[in-house]
């Protein structure tokens, strides 16, 4: 009455065991591929053609963790200071094309910085 059931043999169980494995292997795979492509998206869209509109033109630490950055967005530069306190917008620079060519023995960057804030505050 007790009716056994057929145990399967090792060569049965064969092509079901390589069917999962491939199967595994295949999700694995597209799934570190869509993570490369997540983190590489920016990557591959400038390579395209599509230039970055943003970008950091020159940098200039002042001290353990204060600096200041000319910024570049489209045809607008910017000079922002950064310190642990924040990001703070201290002047819009005229664009490339209008600035005049000056010496640079003629001022120190503290000189210029110095005009900056001054013509902002007036």
């Amino acid at each position: 009455m007790n009716n056994p059931v057929p145990i399967a043999s090792a060569p049965d169980m064969l092509g079901p065991v390589l069917r999962m494995a491939g199967a595994l292997v295949l999700v694995i795979g597209l799934f570190l591929t869509g993570v490369w492509l997540f983190k590489n998206w920016q990557r591959l869209a400038c390579r395209r053609g599509a230039l970055p509109k943003l970008s950091v033109l020159e940098v200039k630490s002042l001290g353990q963790r204060q600096a200041i950055y000319v910024v570049g967005y489209e045809q607008q530069r910017l000079l922002l200071a950064s310190s642990p306190a924040g990001v703070v917008l201290l002047s819009h620079l005229p664009e490339e094309d209008n600035v005049k060519t000056v010496p640079a023995t003629r001022f120190s960057f503290a000189e210029a910085f110095q005009q900056v804030l001054a013509r902002k505050q007036s």
